[in-house]
């Protein structure tokens, strides 16, 4: 059941002027990866960062209020996780997705990368094999290679305009050392959401195999009109039994700093290995002052992500228009979930390299080569719009500039 109806929804976009995503806010010299550190990753000074994913926007003004109140307490010891904590997760999978959880289910990890690559090391072994559907996330396959397993690339099929699954390849694809598949939903980056009936064929297929289902959901709640996140593990209990869900209220609410993501898994086996495992790290749990930022968020950002879809929707839309106006040759794919686009330069005639070089020494603007999320990415690039429309219109006039000559 999702926490807001239709009149809800419009009540909160109404009241959009109470969250201010119009404010620039300097982020230089705060450690930032994203601003500060751009002249050491991609060699040129000036550049307008529309990269990694993280937004620059104010996280909800809660959970600064939750996170100062307990900074004022002058002491941050060893701290223990509350049941007060695991209920805003449980409570936000309930509300928002029909997903009941339980607290035992739940796993703290500093990040969703690290989670997986957990998973990779207590769930197979050196020589396993692991499905990837590329153009997808790096660090998977990073992940994979460098634990020493073999990614098994199941490319995505690119037809009008948008990204499907291609199961009967991924059926030719497996065999006895096909242990696990990650699931990228929403996809991260070319902005699918993968539907119920899409779901149900991968997770059909993945039960005859006997494939685990590592599923990285966390860019699940940033889903546009007209579209739905199902949690794999939500729509049967046979699925939730191969399922490992890895989620997070950091992208949605601005949070990657407060290094805090969730482990979902239901069947106790997968639980004991990963339990085993984490044994061995002897990791602490969250810091007090992400503890009481994430409850903060799950308990009371509503309102506040609400606001926030609408404002990137039009930063979508926004960007669609003028690149379609002016410049015709680059084509936006266009996302039903993430504040990532996906934009096709190859109509530009130009080379991968080409199109670096325009972009960083012309135009001065960042964004991700599509090359490193696999080779169905050559000739694409990934750009974060989750920024004040006034960043977003320069960094689109300098790239229009820098194409245009």
């Amino acid at each position: 059941m999702i926490a807001f109806k239709d009149g809800d929804r419009k009540m909160c976009i109404k009241d959009e002027n109470k969250f201010d995503f119009d404010r620039i806010i300097d982020r230089i010299n705060t450690s930032s990866i994203k601003w500060d550190l751009l002249e050491n990753i991609y060699g040129e000074k000036d550049l307008l960062p529309l990269w990694v994913a993280d937004m620059d926007f104010p996280s909800p003004k809660e959970v600064t209020a939750a996170i100062t109140e307990r900074a004022k307490h002058p002491i941050y010891g060893y701290t223990a996780i509350s049941d007060d904590y695991y209920n805003a997760i449980i409570s936000w999978n309930k509300r928002r997705y029909g997903y009941e959880i339980e607290k035992d289910w739940i796993f703290h990890s500093p990040g969703v990368v690290p989670a997986i690559n957990w998973l990779i090391q207590c769930l197979t072994e050196k020589g396993d094999k692991i499905i990837i559907q590329e153009p997808v996330y790096h660090p998977f396959k990073h992940g994979i290679e460098i634990n020493e397993r073999i990614p098994v690339i199941n490319e995505l099929s690119f037809k009008d305009d948008s990204y499907e699954m291609n199961l009967e390849e991924l059926q030719g694809l497996i065999d006895d050392k096909t242990k696990v598949l990650i699931l990228c939903n929403p996809h991260n980056p070319v902005g699918r959401v993968w539907s119920k009936s899409e779901l149900i064929a991968l997770g059909e297929l993945c039960l005859k195999h006997g494939i685990i289902v590592i599923a990285d959901e966390i860019h699940g709640d940033l889903i546009y009109k007209n579209y739905k996140h199902i949690p794999f593990a939500s729509i049967s209990e046979e699925f939730s039994d191969i399922c490992i869900t890895c989620s997070a209220p950091t992208k949605t609410f601005n949070l990657a700093g407060l290094q805090c993501s969730n482990i979902i898994i239901k069947n106790p086996e997968l639980r004991k290995k990963l339990a085993e495992y984490l044994d061995k790290l002897h990791l602490q749990g969250p810091t007090p002052l992400s503890i009481v930022g994430v409850q903060a968020a799950y308990n009371y950002g509503e309102p506040w992500l609400e606001a926030l879809l609408s404002y990137l929707e039009d930063n979508v839309k926004f960007t669609m228009g003028f690149i379609k106006e002016n410049l015709p040759s680059v084509k936006v794919i266009p996302p039903q979930g993430t504040y990532l686009l996906w934009l096709d330069f190859r109509g530009t005639g130009l080379n991968r390299e080409e199109i670096n070089e325009r972009l960083l020494k012309k135009a001065k603007v960042a964004l991700n080569d599509g090359y490193m999320f696999g080779k169905l990415g050559y000739g694409f690039q990934r750009m974060n719009i989750a920024c004040p429309k006034t960043i977003l219109k320069e960094a689109l006039t300098r790239i229009t500039l820098a194409f245009q000559e």
